[in-house]
């Protein structure tokens, strides 16, 4: 059966001590990051700007099948709480600069942010009429977790990202509209610290196997304050059988 690409990798390229053996030869982070890796996950873009320039070089370093999901800016998600899209014009002409290699959007909301159907709605009209990629979000409160919002994802396009830990009724499972499917791996039972164990790994690979029957599959491990991101998304990649 022909299967859809698998994207397995970090939020963010740092090499933590503990696996710099792992990542041999000169080169820039990146460099040597993309090279036991499909893809990554830009958080910097959720607290600042980058100029296109610089998105230009990030592409100009990696390889041709390598790609880029892009955190949408926190100004627009947790200060703005969705209520003034403007900086999304910005944050396009930024990214675009990645060409070919810009994956999706990453909308990730604030905890205490609630579903409320017409601030959703007007934000995801603005967003689509600036942007036709694809586009994943990530809710943090439990009331994104319902029939409303599940329709309004899915009128929109937007694929509700799956997570650990959980946020939500099903939050652990994709939701929203279908392709892709997204997932982030924080850590637990301790956020972003914690490792996640072989048997959890193994399950993982053999849920994005069956997920890349029907969609392109995105998944990243956040778990990266004592460097488990790396050892973790290197073993999900040996299970899925990559080659470097």
């Amino acid at each position: 059966m022909r299967t859809h690409p698998i994207f397995v990798g970090c939020t963010g390229w740092s090499i933590s001590r503990p696996y710099a053996d792992r990542f041999p030869g000169s080169g820039t982070l990146l460099e040597r990051y993309a090279r036991l890796f499909p893809a990554v996950e830009i958080a910097s873009s959720f607290y600042r700007s980058h100029r296109p320039q610089t998105y230009t070089r990030w592409a100009e370093l990696t390889p041709p099948a390598f790609r880029f999901a892009v955190k949408v800016p926190r100004l627009v998600t947790h200060f703005e709480r969705l209520r003034n899209p403007a900086p999304l014009t910005r944050f396009h002409q930024e990214t675009a600069a990645l060409g070919a290699k810009l994956g999706p959007w990453l909308v990730q909301l604030p905890p205490s942010l609630r579903f409320e159907a017409g601030v959703a709605a007007d934000f995801f009209t603005a967003l689509r009429q600036e942007f036709d990629g694809d586009v994943v979000c990530e809710p943090r409160h439990p009331t994104w977790f319902t029939a409303e919002a599940e329709a309004l994802l899915r009128r929109f396009r937007i694929a509700r990202v799956a997570t650990d830990p959980v946020y939500g009724p099903g939050g652990d499972r994709p939701g929203g509209w279908p392709e892709p499917v997204y997932i982030r791996l924080h850590g637990s039972p301790e956020l972003y610290a914690s490792a996640y164990d072989d048997a959890f790994l193994a399950d993982l690979a053999a849920r994005l196997r069956t997920y890349a029957q029907t969609a392109t599959v995105w998944c990243f491990f956040n778990n990266t304050a004592l460097g488990h991101a790396i050892a973790n998304a290197l073993t999900v990649l040996g299970y899925l059988g990559w080659k470097w």
